[in-house]
């Protein structure tokens, strides 16, 4: 496909993603969430509790992509190094958000419930503007085209919510997917015939099996409703040819 989009990374934050202690769920509901607003999103790093880290995949995809997300890593423990770690990748200091606090503070009733601990969630990197959060209060924040989100996949859910008015569209991609029966290494010589003649078609293949058997999915992708039309006819006609009877799939 003709590169015209705005990109996007995803950068997990967390020991317990990495051990397997927890699922990662994030990534695939932002690049759902964020496909439907134009923007593709072009890498996913998982790296754990340790600024160094932090900071050199962060200073490497914020270079590289109009948007970058983080989660995890931003709530009140001594492992939450996120904050700290994006205020050092941009060079810049780290406080209490006094919005921040305020925010927080009135979540407690007994102000001694609002320990030092807790007030960690308020530190954001200067300059940053917040995130709202309407599941748990505790705030994200945006720092020029990175946005810091919680690592609990509901919190995440509700702050991505929040931010998509500050997100720019891009062109939707449109996407066709046929199911056959027959092997990959059965058509993937016509496949690639295909591919060639839609170059702007993303055409990719990807094998499945379940309880009745072996299959492939062909996944036709692009901007032009109309290619991805005639890239995704073309490939049902060739399976026909090869003696199947191939299903169109909701997207």
């Amino acid at each position: 496909m003709t590169d015209q989009s705005i990109t996007a990374a995803v950068l997990v934050i967390g020991d317990e993603i990495l051990s397997g202690r927890t699922q990662d769920t994030n990534t695939n509901y932002i690049a759902k969430f964020l496909g439907t607003l134009g923007i593709d999103l072009r890498e996913a790093r998982v790296v754990p509790d340790v600024e160094d880290e932090i900071v050199a995949a962060l200073n490497a995809l914020r270079t590289r992509y109009t948007y970058v997300f983080t989660t995890g890593g931003i709530g009140p423990t001594h492992d939450d190094i996120t904050a700290d770690a994006i205020a050092r990748a941009f060079g810049v200091g780290i406080d209490y958000h006094p919005e921040a606090l305020a925010i927080l503070g009135a979540r407690y009733k007994n102000p001694a419930d609002f320990n030092e601990m807790r007030k960690r969630m308020a530190r954001v990197p200067d300059g940053a503007e917040l995130i709202r959060n309407s599941v748990s209060i505790a705030p994200g924040f945006r720092i020029g085209n990175v946005f810091v989100m919680a690592g609990v996949p509901a919190i995440m859910r509700a702050m991505m919510e929040n931010l998509e008015p500050l997100l720019q569209r891009g062109q939707i991609v449109h996407v066709a997917t046929i199911s056959t029966k027959l092997p990959e290494g059965r058509i993937a010589a016509a496949l690639a015939s295909i591919q060639a003649q839609f170059v702007n078609v993303a055409i990719g293949s990807y094998p499945f099996y379940r309880e009745e058997g072996f299959g492939v999915q062909l996944v036709a992708r692009g901007r032009d409703l109309a290619a991805v039309e005639a890239a995704a006819s073309a490939i049902e006609a060739m399976l026909v040819a090869e003696g199947d009877l191939p299903e169109r799939l909701k997207n």
